[in-house]
């Protein structure tokens, strides 16, 4: 490895720890996933089972991990760029979908005035993070790629790094206070980019 590769590394780890530390700071469980390289996804433990490509826990007990304290955390970015992985369920929640209905349920949201953490991976998905307790409506559970990130799931956050990109943040959380609106005003704004994703497929159709 030339120096320059490493140097890159090191600085990225940096990061990682950083912008973990933030998130964890402001109570969002936050834990190590696998990570790409040139051997495809590294990093977990080789007692687990689970296969699949992407950021995977590198634990199977992957839950006991969530009550580490900010010195546990930081430890585990100190020697490898692992992925940053969010389990949702106790107070955060995401909503998953593709990034055609993300980028009008976001014009949505601003319309709205409803400030909405989003991210968004390199291979088109969105995640809309809100405040925990809501089943999605029966329009959006309906609706294609549309998922519910709840109790026991899990998903990766800014900056992990895929082979074709790194996941960033299309609206920061520190940009939203660290405050998480209620999934009822994020599920409007999905219907509401769902119906207008509907009707720009309908006018390119007739047009």
């Amino acid at each position: 490895m030339d120096l320059a590769t490493e140097g890159w590394r090191n600085a990225f780890r940096i990061e990682l720890r950083v912008q973990v530390l933030e998130l964890a700071s402001h109570g969002w469980p936050v834990f190590p996933g696998s990570y790409p390289s040139a051997d495809g996804w590294v990093g977990r433990e080789s007692s687990t089972d689970e296969t699949g490509q992407g950021p995977l826990p590198v634990r199977r007990d992957w839950r006991e991990l969530l009550s580490a304290d900010a010195d546990d955390v930081a430890g585990w970015w100190t020697t490898h760029p692992y992925s940053v992985l969010l389990a949702t369920g106790e107070g955060i929640e995401a909503i998953e979908v593709n990034a055609d209905l993300g980028r009008r349920a976001a014009i949505a949201l601003r319309a709205l005035a409803t400030p909405t953490p989003i991210a968004a991976t390199p291979h088109g998905r969105w995640y809309f993070f809100t405040a925990a307790g809501q089943r999605l409506s029966e329009e959006l559970a309906a609706a294609d790629g549309v998922r519910l990130h709840a109790a026991g799931s899990w998903l990766p956050l800014p900056p992990s790094t895929f082979p074709n990109g790194v996941l960033h943040w299309r609206v920061k959380p520190r940009l939203c206070g660290w405050r998480l609106p209620e999934p009822a005003h994020v599920q409007d704004a999905l219907t509401t980019g769902l119906h207008r994703l509907h009707g720009d497929r309908v006018l390119t159709a007739t047009g």
